[in-house]
């Protein structure tokens, strides 16, 4: 017999969204006995569970034999709602945008060492394909959006990314060297956009403009890309202040402190 559709197939993951869901539902840390109880798990199976999860930080233990939410499921939650919240602000202001360019515009985040794309408006008369769909990933220094929260770090941050990466390159035209990626985040800092010229694909470049929240806080990017041949100077005034218009709707207010 098949499972239920909303059951999952793999009976240690149903175990642990059982644990999680136990733990949600409490105000304080839960002992062991008391979970094991209310989830009808036997308390062995229980405790290597909730050991696994506190190594990923889903499940603390402030003492021992007792265990409550972890603070990483705060972090995940927060990045999800910043997602969901930009991406709805920018759907608008990305399809005028697109009327404006008729070549793809890009909503994207960071994770990690890389960009994520949560959105993309295009169509097929911009003449170039789209090869990174939505949830397709880029490395930072290789993208007009990557190098923005790049340039938001600090140069002991930056230096760090190099080393862990190696800066590998994807074309002839990419930044694979430590001095060469400082002097691109500089300008990038000075001018508060950010280029990809041909350094993730040949053939394509790209414009970006960072989008912040109430707080101040660079959560995602804006970029328009196109062939390499189309790409028009004008339009960047334009990704500047769409990206300006949709930190606007999070509730950013330049020169503002909080």
């Amino acid at each position: 017999m098949k499972p239920p559709a909303d059951t999952p197939t793999i009976q240690v993951l149903e175990r642990m969204f059982s644990l999680l869901d136990m733990l949600a539902s409490q105000t304080e840390p839960a002992t062991l006995k008391s979970i094991s109880q209310a989830t009808g798990l036997h308390p062995s199976t229980a405790h290597r569970i909730l050991n696994d999860l506190a190594v990923g930080r889903l499940v603390d233990r402030p003492q021992a034999g007792s265990y409550r939410l972890g603070m990483r499921l705060l972090e995940l939650g927060n990045l999800v709602k910043a997602r969901l919240d930009v991406r709805e602000a920018a759907l608008g202001p990305m399809r005028e945008l697109h009327k404006l360019t008729h070549q793809t515009v890009n909503l994207s985040v960071r994770q990690g060492d890389e960009i994520v794309y949560i959105e993309r408006t295009y169509s097929e008369r911009s003449g170039m394909q789209v090869v990174r769909a939505i949830g397709g990933r880029a490395p930072l220094h290789l993208t007009s959006v990557g190098k923005l929260f790049l340039a938001a770090e600090d140069p002991q941050r930056v230096r760090a990314y190099a080393t862990r990466t190696g800066l590998t390159g994807h074309t002839r035209n990419s930044i694979t060297d430590a001095p060469r990626l400082e002097r691109e985040l500089s300008t990038v800092r000075a001018l508060g956009t950010a280029r990809d010229d041909e350094e993730l694909e040949l053939g394509v470049r790209c414009m970006a403009a960072g989008i912040h929240d109430d707080q101040g806080k660079l959560v995602a990017g804006l970029s328009v890309s196109a062939p390499a041949d189309r790409l028009e100077e004008g339009w960047l005034e334009r990704v500047r202040a769409t990206a300006a218009e949709i930190s606007a709707a999070l509730g950013y207010r330049p020169g503002s402190t909080r």
